[in-house]
């Protein structure tokens, strides 16, 4: 049997093409020969990236437990709960929203790369820099406007901003579960993840152009 950790022919056989770009930035430092603002622009929001990830994770501790909870709870003592499922959703779906951004940061989103990954580093800015411009932020920046009504209505139901403030609110409950719970803090989540993400695109559209004026990536 091959050791692969071993034998040398097999780590030059080996295509670790998909690893290298999802993995190709593993620091926040750029390059020496990058335009310094845009060096200094990239640093700045991929570290603030970094720091709301380390943040974010925190959330699948009461997941976590939300559904160990149930699970036990449910097969062993048989005394389901009305809130966990509610609960786990609702961190899930925030874990999703909120950690976007930083997954984008370390380039760690699902792509079609049997295409991608065979072609040249310019080629791959090129297609990159015209997506982020033509169709990812376009799209989040509606994203986010929808979302912000989304979450407004969610606090404030459809009451103006003067009677919002005056303290005539009206919390949205979901409806779909007997525990009902509040949305506006799921429903919250929305916007800002997708003010991260706009952030965060600025931040690839640089790193792309970088890569299509250089030939590699930062």
């Amino acid at each position: 049997m091959v050791d692969k950790d071993s034998d040398p022919k097999v780590k030059e056989n080996l295509d670790i093409t998909d690893e290298l770009i999802a993995e190709r930035r593993t620091s926040t430092k750029m390059p020496e020969d990058m335009i310094p603002w845009m060096a200094k622009t990239i640093e700045f929001i991929d570290s603030k990236m970094l720091l709301s990830g380390k943040i974010i994770m925190w959330i699948t501790i009461p997941l976590i437990y939300a559904m160990i909870h149930e699970v036990i709870g449910r097969h062993f003592f048989n005394r389901p709960t009305l809130w966990s499922f509610d609960i786990s959703r609702m961190l899930a779906g925030a874990l999703f929203m909120l950690g976007a951004a930083y997954t984008l940061s370390k380039g760690i989103h699902i792509r079609a790369d049997f295409l991608y990954r065979n072609w040249t580093v310019k080629n791959q800015a090129r297609v990159d820099l015209f997506l982020y411009l033509l169709f990812f932020i376009p799209g989040f920046l509606v994203f986010f406007y929808v979302s912000f009504d989304y979450a407004y209505t969610s606090i404030c139901g459809r009451s103006n901003l003067e009677e919002c403030l005056g303290g005539k609110v009206r919390i949205q409950r979901a409806m779909d579960t007997t525990w009902m719970p509040i949305m506006w803090p799921l429903k919250s989540c929305m916007p800002i993840g997708a003010f991260l993400l706009l952030v965060q695109g600025f931040s690839e559209i640089l790193k792309t152009y970088y890569a299509f004026v250089k030939g590699r990536w930062p």
